[in-house]
């Protein structure tokens, strides 16, 4: 095996040690390499093993269906390692007889080419069939007229006009202050990326003849 017995400490070991400056168990992306040696063990390695952990982690992120879908062949975990490379190079020693040298080093260039297409064209798939999520936030301000003989019913269309990309105005409502005066509260959604809370307050206060103030009263994650 080439790393020996990955349920026992020193196989873990030697995996971990392998894994020291390579980002995969073969090339530069998952491949069925990766896969073989996955499932070759019980769990994931100790946290002292760190190379080896980050690597399981990488591979665990993955479904059982997208680890049997990785690019290349499948062979004997044997067949990996510092074991399996070692006996490939003397496999490789021994049909130097056998090398077509015009035209072998085109012929793997092509194929580690080819491979290395796939898994890049995998890994993009695997990023775009990623869900994307939006941070949005539902907000409720309370906005203060001047007194009581501001037209609020004019103050709330004002405040509606204010229109951006990620900003929808919901429900509203006229709350009693004091000495008749009434504020207009008004709820809003927002994505988090797109408007903030000093965006609201600075367009809002622009309709100066008839806002006195604007305070935030609530905000809540959606």
């Amino acid at each position: 095996m080439g790393f020996g017995d990955l349920t026992s400490s020193s196989g873990l070991q030697a995996l971990n040690s392998f894994l020291i400056s390579k980002s995969y168990i073969e090339g530069f992306v998952p491949s069925q390499a990766d896969a073989v040696v996955f499932a070759a063990l019980k769990g994931a390695p100790a946290c002292d093993l760190a190379h080896a952990l980050r690597w399981f982690n990488q591979i665990n992120s993955y479904t059982g269906s997208e680890r049997s879908s990785f690019p290349g062949q499948k062979k004997d975990v044997s067949a990996y390692g510092s074991a399996g490379a070692a006996a490939a190079a003397a496999d490789d020693d021994d049909d130097d007889d056998d090398i077509d040298l015009f035209g072998s080093d085109d012929e793997a260039d092509a194929e580690a080419e080819r491979l290395k297409e796939e898994r890049l064209k995998m890994y993009a798939e695997k990023k775009a069939g990623k869900k994307v999520i939006i941070a949005k936030s539902n907000i409720i301000l309370d906005v203060k007229p001047w007194d009581d003989e501001t037209d609020m019913k004019e103050l709330e269309k004002l405040v509606r006009t204010i229109e951006c990309d990620g900003l929808i105005w919901g429900a509203s409502k006229l709350v009693a202050l004091a000495y008749g005066i009434k504020k207009l509260q008004i709820s809003c959604v927002v994505e988090d990326d797109k408007v903030g809370t000093d965006f609201l307050e600075e367009k809002i206060t622009e309709f100066e003849d008839f806002v006195q103030s604007m305070d935030v009263a609530a905000f809540n994650k959606v």
